[in-house]
């Protein structure tokens, strides 16, 4: 069985065209079938981003697990001048966020990797909504790899349903980085940031 977080490019394709409207500006995304909430922005998402909006982000800045690249691309539009880079495991969906940011004028880096596998450089700011169905062990190195990958007090933004682990992320989470706060919690949604301090 194919999932959107695997090489799903066999699928039959059914390209979708919808519109997003955040910040004051419409985007415009091209889905199809294998890759996560191709209907839309899913609600998860929005209210990331939603929380983003209250906090000053510092490039270069990475989307892990980037889908289509809803968030690669509103970062950039947000921070123009900052390095943005969208990373996905899934090629179809690494293909759709490279059309989806000529379609919104958006020059994000955008790279197929598994992880941080194809991904050379550090990062200051990581955003992320993981990849629920690939199960802890999968979230849980992404986190670990994410740390390992963040320049000196940069920061890693996570949003998860409470009931698909939320608690035991911040667990996991406060013993990579000794730190875990919840930024937001919105309809279940819990939007967790934590910081790679320096001592």
């Amino acid at each position: 069985m194919s999932h959107y977080f695997t090489d799903n490019r066999d699928l039959e394709k059914n390209r979708k065209e919808h519109s997003f409207r955040f910040s004051g500006r419409l985007y415009n995304f091209i889905t199809d079938n294998g890759v996560f909430s191709k209907k839309g922005v899913d609600y998860g998402t929005r209210a990331l981003l939603e929380a983003l909006e209250g906090e000053t982000l510092r490039g270069p800045i990475l989307d892990l697990g980037c889908g289509y690249g809803a968030v690669g691309i509103v970062m950039k539009s947000e921070y123009p001048a900052e390095r943005v880079v969208c990373a996905d495991i899934n090629p179809r969906a690494a293909e759709l966020t490279e059309e989806n940011c000529r379609l919104n004028r958006a020059e994000c880096e955008v790279y197929v990797s598994d992880g941080f596998a194809q991904l050379e450089c550090s990062f200051r700011t990581i955003i992320t909504n993981p990849p629920i169905r690939a199960g802890k062990a999968v979230i849980y190195r992404l986190f670990e790899e994410s740390f390992a990958h963040l320049e000196k007090d940069g920061v890693l933004y996570v949003v998860i349903r409470k009931r698909q682990g939320a608690e035991s992320a911040v667990r996991k989470l406060t013993d990579i980085f000794g730190n875990c706060e919840r930024l937001e919690q919105n309809k279940g949604y819990w939007i967790l940031k934590s910081i790679k301090l320096t001592y």
